[in-house]
């Protein structure tokens, strides 16, 4: 899903030893609002054609971070400068990694 629209540095952490909320993490990044609004589409498109709805999602994407809440599976799309600024992989860097796809 998000890498068919090239997000770039795609992380998969089990968090479910490390965290109450969730159960996996998904973080990844996009090069532009543009690129990151696609990987958004992407992402939803695909899982609604599984039945799977976000609970929650929220910025745009010309924020530089979009959240999409699936209840145990929470998706981070980031542009570069606030994936290097909020270092969610650092801070959940006890949770398991599952996948890294660069």
């Amino acid at each position: 899903m998000a890498s068919d629209k090239q997000a770039a540095d795609i992380v998969l952490l089990n968090i479910r030893e490390v965290c109450s909320f969730a159960d996996y993490f998904v973080i990844c990044t996009g090069e532009s609002g543009r690129q990151i609004e696609a990987i958004r589409e992407a992402i939803d498109k695909t899982l609604k054609q599984e039945g799977i709805l976000p609970h929650h999602s929220e910025g745009p994407a010309n924020s530089g971070w979009v959240l999409l809440d699936f209840g145990g599976v929470i998706v981070h799309i980031f542009a570069p400068f606030e994936r290097e600024y909020y270092q969610l992989d650092q801070l959940w860097e006890k949770a398991h990694l599952l996948v890294k796809v660069l």
